[in-house]
């Protein structure tokens, strides 16, 4: 292999951090490496990463497999005791180059995963995109202090810790020096940007510092926010810098009090409701996404139908839905739980609404004039995060003008005109 194999499940901060991983094991000389960067986030998620890991060695039969990532900070015995896997790192240990270095000599230490709960920074790294020119990356949180009776994520990446503001700023101006037009800033909870640095500081206030700071930006976008945690800044924000992106994907989950309560959420049905009425009067041309998990444990069909009447009256155009399964060491996996059946069909009808409701939104678009950071010659997105088919090809990393022609039902068709 000219340069490590990475194979990533999971989440948009996973494959940040493999990214990081690629250029600290190429630096290290481990060519010759597989890197499996697992998720946790459900029990499937364990066991397909540890499928993955099985026909990692059947395919690379000599190479040095490395396994990391979620599933390995939460359960580093079931990783260390698979034959297939040479070491087991820790998520706290996976962003160090010098974890790196020690593995590509002989005598390192197989298990190397430390207590995540005592980590109290995050380094600010860079990572020069992922296979595209067009948008970038940065890390500006990770962990997690709110503890959802569904989520084990918390114990797989430590407490919320913040890269510092001028870190991330800086960050930012070498991507845009080196080609990129947008920038999307990820993490764990980055809603509770901040609250561990000396002095006010939040993800409006981020927002607004990389803003001014970074003049030569074109499009700053965020990753996904819990929404009750959106403070002043980040409104005045939303509502007048056009360069943040009119496309936030919220962490709803539910659309019933009850449910909401038993998963121990902040916030009520009424709270998302109104902060989406509130962010669409700010900036009409706003569009939502949202994760919503089907068939939580004690989900009565009443319940679920108020998650659904949520999408309407929320007016959410993307949805993400997770039918629900129960991880271990979790409440949430010891409450009563509904029929694998159920949730299955639950989760379907969720699915099914969440296309109308784009196709809804897709139909409205027609005849708009768009502007359009393509991703692939003829591909690419509009601020909305749309995805839009182009006539005529165009270099990838620009922004062009196009007049939407229609849709096949999933992303838009358009026609360049500038």
């Amino acid at each position: 292999m000219s340069e490590p194999t990475i194979i990533t499940l999971g989440c948009r901060l996973n494959a940040y951090e493999s990214e990081l991983m690629r250029q600290h094991a190429s630096d290290a000389g481990l060519r010759d490496a597989v890197i499996i960067n697992t998720c946790a986030v459900t029990a499937e998620a364990v066991r397909q990463s540890q499928q993955a890991i099985r026909k990692a060695r059947r395919e690379h039969p000599d190479a040095k497999i490395i396994v990391t990532g979620c599933a390995a900070q939460i359960e580093p015995d079931l990783f260390a005791r698979m034959p297939e896997a040479d070491y087991v790192i820790g998520n706290a240990e996976k962003v160090k180059r010098e974890t790196f270095q020690g593995l590509s000599v002989e005598g390192s230490e197989r298990v190397q995963v430390n207590d995540i709960m005592s980590v109290r920074e995050t380094a600010s790294h860079l990572i020069a995109g992922f296979g595209t020119r067009a948008r970038a990356y940065v890390q500006v949180q990770n962990g997690c202090d709110h503890r959802c009776t569904f989520c084990i994520i918390p114990y797989g990446r430590g407490p919320s810790r913040s890269v510092p503001a001028g870190e991330v700023v800086a960050q930012v101006r070498r991507l845009v020096e080196a080609g990129y037009r947008e920038v999307v800033l990820t993490g764990v909870d980055i809603t509770a940007y901040g609250n561990d640095l000396p002095g006010p500081m939040s993800l409006g206030r981020l927002v607004r510092q990389i803003l001014r700071h970074v003049p030569e930006l074109d499009r700053l976008r965020l990753s996904s926010i819990d929404q009750v945690e959106a403070d002043k800044h980040l409104l005045d924000a939303i509502a007048e810098e056009p360069r943040l992106m009119p496309h936030l994907h919220l962490s709803l989950q539910a659309g019933d009090d009850l449910i909401l309560k038993r998963m121990k959420r902040r916030h009520s049905r009424a709270d998302a409701i109104r902060f989406c009425e509130t962010v669409r009067r700010l900036r009409p041309d706003i569009v939502f996404g949202a994760d919503l998990i089907a068939g939580f444990p004690t989900e009565t069909e009443e319940h679920f139908q108020n998650t659904l009447h949520l999408v309407e009256e929320c007016g959410l155009t993307y949805l993400h839905v997770f039918p629900f399964s129960p991880r271990k060491g979790t409440p949430a996996a010891r409450m009563p739980q509904v029929s694998r059946s159920e949730v299955k069909e639950r989760a379907a009808r969720l699915r099914s609404l969440g296309s109308k409701m784009l196709v809804r939104y897709l139909d409205g678009q027609r005849g708009a004039l768009v502007d359009v950071l393509t991703e692939r010659p003829k591909a690419g997105r509009t601020a909305q995060f749309t995805e839009i088919q182009l006539s005529t090809e165009t270099p990838v990393g620009t922004i062009v003008r196009a007049r939407v022609e229609g849709h096949d039902g999933q992303r838009l068709a358009g026609e360049v005109v500038a």
